[in-house]
C-alpha cells in the first residue's frame, strides 16, 4: 500500500476533475476557468449537463478541448450524473467540483504535495470552504472541528453530533479509495453528496487536512442539483441518509459517545420533518429509540410562536420557511446588485 502511493505520486498522476451541471448557465464558465486555471496541470475535466433547460451545455461547450469533455445526458438525478462523470474518468485522483463552486488555483497541487508526504493510498485530503453569494473577496472561511486531520470515527463522530459538514469540492480522494466506497448512491436526491463522502471516510485511514487548498462555495445559487425545498422526496431521501449515517458510524465504533452522536444529528435535524411529516417522524423515532433514546418536540422561535399559538405548527412552519426563502433571495439580489455596481 505504501509503496504504491509513493510509487503513484512520483509519476505526477493525473487528476480528474468532475463537474456535474443542471441549469448553471450563470456561473458555469467561472467554475470551468477555475478548474482550467490550476497549478496541477496534468488534469482532465469532465463536465456532464443533466439536460439543463437553460444554456448551460452551450456555455460549457465553448471550453471543448483534448483535455475538457463535454457530455450531454436525459434528466436524471445529482447522483446518476456523477456517477456518469465518474464512469468517463481516467485519473488517478477525483476532484468533485459542483457547476457553481470554485477552486483556489493551487488546490489540487497543495494537496497531492500533502499527500505524498505520506504512504497510504487511502488517505483522503480535506481544504477549507468559503461561503460567498457573487463575490469571492466576500466569502467566509469558519473554521470548523472537521478542519483538521481526523481518523474516520472521529470526523463522523464531529459531523453528526456538531453538526457539521464539508463541501464537495473540498476533497481529493484517489482512484483506490473511489473504487473502495463505491458509486453515488441514486436512491438519494438530497444529501446524496454526505452520505458518499462518509463511505468515502470510512473506507478511508482518515483524512489530511490541507490549510492552503481553499475551495469557494456558492450559496443560495438557485436550481442547483443539491437544493433542498423540503418537498416530498427529498425528505423521505434525508430520512435515508440520516439512517446510513447512523450505519456508518456505529460500524466502526457502538459506544455511549457515537450513540450520543447519532441522538444529536437526529435531533438537528427533526425541524425539516416537524410537522410537515409525521409519517417520517415515526420513523426518526424509531431510530432514536434503537440508539436508546427519544427525540424532542422542536421549540419554535419567538418570532413564529404567536403564530403556532393561534393556527396551528404547519402554519408556524411554512412561516418560517416562506421567511427563509424571502431573506435569501434579499441577499442574493443585494450581493449582486453590489458586484455589479463594483464592476461598474
Amino acid at each position: 500500500m505504501g509503496a504504491g502511493c509513493a510509487r503513484l505520486l512520483r509519476v505526477k498522476p493525473l487528476v480528474s476533475i468532475l463537474i456535474p451541471a443542471h441549469n448553471a448557465e450563470a456561473w458555469i464558465a467561472e467554475t470551468i476557468r477555475s478548474a482550467l486555471a490550476q497549478t496541477w496541470r496534468r488534469t482532465e475535466i469532465i463536465i456532464v449537463d443533466d439536460r439543463s433547460t437553460d444554456q448551460t451545455l452551450s456555455v460549457a461547450k465553448q471550453f471543448r478541448s483534448k483535455s475538457v469533455l463535454v457530455i450531454k445526458q436525459s434528466n436524471q438525478s445529482a447522483a446518476v450524473t456523477r456517477n456518469e462523470a465518474l464512469s468517463k474518468s481516467q485519473g488517478d485522483f477525483i476532484q468533485w467540483l459542483d457547476a457553481d463552486d470554485l477552486l483556489s488555483p493551487n488546490k489540487i497541487e497543495a494537496q497531492i504535495n500533502a499527500l505524498s508526504k505520506g504512504d497510504n493510498a487511502r488517505r483522503v485530503a480535506s481544504g477549507p470552504w468559503g461561503a460567498f453569494i457573487s463575490r469571492t473577496s466576500r466569502a467566509r472561511f469558519r473554521q470548523s472541528a472537521l478542519w483538521h486531520d481526523l481518523s474516520p470515527k472521529e470526523w463522523l463522530s464531529k459531523k453528526m453530533g456538531e453538526n457539521l459538514h464539508m463541501q464537495t469540492g473540498t476533497w481529493l480522494v484517489s482512484r483506490e479509495l473511489t473504487e473502495a466506497a463505491g458509486p453515488w448512491d441514486t436512491r438519494l436526491s438530497f444529501d446524496d453528496d454526505g452520505e458518499y463522502f462518509c463511505r468515502i471516510l470510512v473506507a478511508s485511514c482518515g483524512t489530511r487536512f490541507v490549510p492552503e487548498a481553499k475551495t469557494y462555495y456558492r450559496k443560495a445559487a438557485g436550481d442547483s442539483l443539491g437544493s433542498f425545498n423540503g418537498a416530498a422526496g427529498k425528505l423521505e431521501s434525508l430520512l435515508l441518509s440520516m439512517q446510513l449515517h447512523v450505519k456508518y458510524l456505529l460500524a466502526i465504533e457502538n459506544s455511549a459517545r457515537t450513540r450520543a452522536s447519532c441522538m444529536k444529528y437526529l435531533q438537528n435535524w427533526l425541524p425539516y420533518f416537524y410537522p410537515r411529516r409525521v409519517d417520517l417522524l415515526k420513523d426518526l423515532q424509531k431510530i432514536a429509540a434503537s440508539l436508546g433514546g427519544e427525540l424532542k418536540t422542536p421549540r419554535v422561535s419567538w418570532k413564529y410562536s404567536c403564530i403556532q399559538n393561534v393556527f396551528g405548527p404547519a402554519a408556524a412552519d411554512n412561516a418560517r420557511w416562506g421567511y427563509n426563502r424571502v431573506k435569501k433571495s434579499l441577499l442574493r439580489s443585494g450581493d449582486r446588485a453590489l458586484c455589479w455596481l463594483n464592476k461598474g
